[in-house]
């Protein structure tokens, strides 16, 4: 049933639908034009073109069959990334450190699947954790009450994010340790827009204010609006962490018209904030099933603007990225701005997932 559809299955079959129809997506409808003096310190322009972590040899190991998803941070003089793995029951989420940016080292699998819970019984994926969020800050770990604070979420199906997703939160003393709250957010308490699950938290503390943005899905859409479903993000917010309220305005982050970089989906938020600005990176998935990185400004938490111009695009055939180039963290060092994504090349269901990186100034 086209319900128990994963969303890799649902994106990565897009493209083959819609191979008929003319190629109209040359902008993103409802965008703005920002100058380039306003967009310029977020530009990452210059790609790697490798990738920085692959899935593991190991057969058998948590990330034995793809790594995704990565959030990248400092702590104690190194750089740290908290990724997923997938072993091909579901993700779990792993912890690797580098020196560079560049070359990354596994240190461990820090949030494994519980057979005992409810909620986590095949996969937790641990996205974020409390960190600096200023554009040019080191993105330092902040703590929360005396510990390291992060968000999580799990989907209840075996697979690649199948079924509707929730979100909790989750402490630790170490980052090797976590203990995982009950979920604070499930998608039957929301607006219709997040009643098919919920996806990727990001968590930001600002003036005594949390911030839980997050993306999430429709119920499954009959066939005459194109099934699958369509993806947006929301924030909810909390001083205590354990009263959340949705903002009343969600989504505050729409698809945009049929022929844009988003009209399917408006993905996996990543907020930083610039001088007087709040940033929002995220993925856009048009209707031929591309996915490419995109920006949104803003002048508060709450209200976004599309930029008209694509942050990172995926590569020419044969590139690590050729099919997909999703799931934004930034991180800034040595005056450059590093931007880390999920680099997908050859197509679904036999295409490689990796994590690649950009930056704002030539390797």
């Amino acid at each position: 049933m086209e319900s128990n559809i994963t969303r890799r299955k649902f994106a990565g079959g897009l493209g083959m639908a819609m191979a008929g129809l003319p190629l109209l997506d040359s902008r993103n409808l409802l965008a703005a034009t920002f100058s380039k003096q306003e967009i310029a310190p977020f530009l990452t322009p210059y790609k790697y073109g490798k990738r920085v972590l692959s899935a593991s040899t190991t057969p058998g190991a948590f990330d034995c069959k793809s790594v995704d998803d990565p959030f990248v941070f400092r702590h104690d003089g190194a750089f740290y990334m908290l990724y997923i793995g997938f072993d091909g029951i579901g993700y779990q989420t792993g912890l690797a450190r580098s020196e560079d940016l560049v070359h990354w080292e596994r240190v461990a699998c820090v949030a494994r699947r519980n057979p005992k819970s409810k909620y986590t019984r095949y996969n937790v994926a641990m996205s974020c954790i409390v960190r600096q969020d200023e554009l040019h800050s080191p993105g330092e770990l902040k703590k929360v009450h005396g510990r390291y604070l992060g968000a999580w979420n799990a989907y209840p199906h075996k697979g690649y994010e199948s079924g509707a997703g929730v979100i909790g939160l989750a402490w630790s003393d170490d980052l090797l340790h976590w203990e995982l709250t009950e979920p604070i957010l499930f998608p039957q308490d929301g607006a219709p827009w997040e009643h098919g699950g919920l996806y990727r938290p990001n968590l930001v503390e600002y003036k005594d204010v949390f911030y839980l943005y997050y993306n999430a899905k429709t119920d499954t859409l009959p066939k005459s609006e194109g099934g699958g479903w369509h993806e947006q993000t929301g924030v909810a917010t909390s001083r205590d962490l354990k009263h959340w309220t949705r903002y009343a305005g969600n989504p505050i982050l729409r698809n945009g018209g049929p022929d844009s970089w988003d009209a399917r989906f408006a993905s996996n938020p990543f907020v930083v904030r610039y001088k007087d600005r709040w940033a929002m990176y995220y993925y856009g998935l048009n209707r031929r099933g591309v996915a490419r990185e995109l920006l949104a400004l803003g002048h508060d938490p709450y209200h976004f603007t599309k930029v008209d111009q694509i942050i990172i695009n995926p590569g020419p055939p044969g590139s690590v990225d050729d099919d997909f180039a999703h799931k934004p963290c930034v991180i800034y060092h040595d005056g450059a701005l590093y931007h880390f994504y999920c680099a997908v090349s050859g197509k679904w269901p036999h295409d490689i997932r990796g994590i690649s990186v950009a930056r704002s100034k030539p390797w």
